[in-house]
């Protein structure tokens, strides 16, 4: 079957009954090739929930960018997404269409977050460019193999940790690199969030054969173990159960872990994390208050974590890192970065202060202006990779019970054997595998 032939109905009627049932357009571009400057950059979507709506309203209005296919289990956002973008734009449930097809350059991948490794693995083996959101990949071997994929098949692969191309965290990091607070001893990185529903409680809800009208809940699940349908590690919520990601330690606090690898390398030694579902008692697997303590070279960081009480004694700070060196402190979030010295602690008056936003559109602007130069953009997937890591091991010892060692030239964990069972999942549920 030809293209045009179909119309973006048909696409999804067809799509959804299997791959063997799509034959997908493919244009003389081969994979290798580069859009040229004055050529729109031709994207995919897979995912289309919250972050990949935001992602596609900005990237809509963007002038050498061409969304030509959305991909989404979901077929209520799924229609969203397609209105969004509008024209025949191509509409499909399983992602492979999108992988098929020649003509597509790049794909922004905003799935869950057991769906990440799979589906940009597979974008680079088949010549995409690939946009991931964080974190990069559901476990560290996957993040590992996606590593090694973008670099065997000389992908740009761009993780969604947007501080990498905002301008006051560029500018913090760069004065922590200067030396300008010091010799840096401790580091305090926290999330105290309880205002959102998301961060919560998510209450009880019993497994059920009864999945949502227009959702494909076994590519939903994709390489995670078969279970009944359950609200709560669906939409929104999901997150908070093993099987498809690892709460805010792994899923949110990247962002800022980011921050820390970046401006004092990624290196590791141990790490010991403490704390429960203390406040909430629902039925989420992942700690609603935690606190880990890492091992770095040089210095102690600490990263604190409470869903039950939203009191910010931090400047009013809900999330941040303070960067504490030999006589003056760093402090940062989404909002700016500040400086002060020890000695002036009781004023509060600071060195240096510095607005700021953390906005994605400048994120996904290096990310396409790399796809075109062929240079490594921001954030790019080794650096996504090493940020990663440090919620996985933050998890893995919250779940084994007790401190473990990193070497992190194997990207091992050292004498512990319960513990390096972690670092992948233990089985990929068919076909889907790395």
């Amino acid at each position: 079957m030809k293209h045009q032939s179909f119309s973006r109905r048909t696409f999804v009627r067809t799509a959804a009954a299997g791959v063997g049932g799509l034959a997908v357009a493919r244009t003389a571009r081969s994979a290798t090739n580069t859009p040229g400057a004055n050529e729109k950059i031709t994207m995919a979507w897979i995912g289309c929930g919250g972050q990949g709506m935001a992602h596609l309203h900005e990237t809509v209005k963007m002038d050498d960018i061409r969304v030509a296919a959305v991909c989404d289990v979901d077929q209520s956002r799924l229609d969203a997404a397609a209105k969004l973008v509008g024209g025949d734009v191509r509409a499909t449930k399983d992602f492979r269409h999108i992988l098929d097809d020649k003509s597509i350059d790049g794909v922004l991948v905003a799935t869950p977050g057991h769906w990440h490794g799979i589906a940009a693995i597979w974008a680079c083996r088949a010549g995409k460019d690939v946009y991931v959101e964080k974190p990069i990949c559901h476990n560290i071997k996957e993040g590992r193999a996606l590593v090694e994929a973008a670099r065997e098949n000389k992908r740009v692969v761009q993780v969604g940790v947007q501080q990498r191309t905002s301008r006051h965290w560029i500018n913090a990091v760069e004065r922590i690199k200067a030396g300008e607070i010091g010799p840096i001893n401790m580091i305090h990185v926290w999330n105290a969030w309880n205002t959102y529903e998301m961060y919560s409680t998510i209450g009880h809800a019993e497994d059920t054969d009864e999945v949502p009208p227009g959702v494909d809940y076994d590519m939903w699940l994709g390489p995670a173990p078969k279970r009944r349908f359950n609200p709560l590690r669906f939409h929104g919520t999901h997150y908070f159960f093993w099987e498809y990601g690892g709460g805010m330690m792994s899923e949110w606090a990247i962002h800022l872990f980011d921050v820390v690898t970046w401006a004092m390398g990624p290196e590791i030694k141990s790490v010991a994390t403490i704390g429960g579902n203390h406040v909430w008692k629902d039925d989420r697997e992942t700690p609603d208050t935690a606190v880990a303590a890492f091992e770095g070279p040089n210095y102690t960081m600490t990263y604190t974590l409470r869903h039950g009480n939203g009191w910010r004694p931090h400047d009013d700070m809900d999330h941040g890192i303070e960067f504490f060196g030999a006589d003056k402190l760093l402090q940062i979030n989404r909002r700016g970065f500040a400086m002060y010295h020890d000695r002036d602690r009781t004023l509060r008056k600071p060195l240096y202060t510095e607005s700021g936003d953390t906005p994605i559109w400048d994120h996904k602007r290096n990310f396409f202006d790399c796809m075109r130069s062929r240079k490594q953009p921001a954030a790019h997937a080794e650096a996504g990779h090493l940020s990663s890591i440090v919620g996985h091991l933050a998890n893995i010892s919250y779940r084994v019970g007790r401190r473990i060692r990193w070497d992190g030239a194997s990207e091992t964990i050292v004498d512990d054997a319960e513990a390096n069972k972690l670092l992948g999942r233990a089985e990929y549920r068919a076909p889907w595998h790395l």
